[in-house]
C-alpha cells in the first residue's frame, strides 16, 4: 500500500482515478488488527488503489474530511466522494469488503 506524502499528493490521487484512503496510525491496536489481511483485500479490490494516511502525520485533512475515528476508509473517484467507512470500531474483512463492493 502506498503511502501519502503531502497535501498536494492527496488532492491530485482524489481528483483523478478510483483511491481508497485509509486512514490509520502505528500507536492504534485496531489498525494493527487489520494488517495481516489488508493485502487479500488490495488484491480483490485491483479498480481501486490503496493509499495509507497516517492520521498523526495528516490531523488536519483527517479534521477536513472528519476522519475522527481509525482505521478509517474513504473512497474517491476522479474528484467525487464514493463512500467511507469511518468510525472508531474495529473493521473486519467482511465489513471492509462489503464497504469496498458497495462503491462500485
Amino acid at each position: 500500500m502506498k503511502k501519502l506524502q503531502s497535501m498536494e499528493q492527496f488532492e491530485e490521487l482524489k481528483d483523478n482515478g478510483k483511491h481508497i484512503f485509509m486512514f490509520s496510525a502505528q500507536w492504534c491496536g485496531d489498525c494493527r488488527f487489520i494488517e495481516p489481511f489488508m493485502p487479500e483485500v488490495e488484491e480483490k479490490f485491483k479498480e481501486f488503489t490503496f493509499i495509507y494516511v497516517d492520521r498523526d502525520d495528516f490531523l488536519d485533512l483527517c479534521i477536513k474530511l472528519d476522519v475522527f475515528g481509525i482505521p478509517s476508509f474513504v473512497g474517491y473517484r476522479d474528484g467525487q466522494e464514493l463512500g467511507r467507512l469511518v468510525s472508531k470500531d474495529r473493521k473486519t474483512q467482511v465489513e471492509i469488503e462489503q464497504f469496498i463492493s458497495s462503491l462500485a
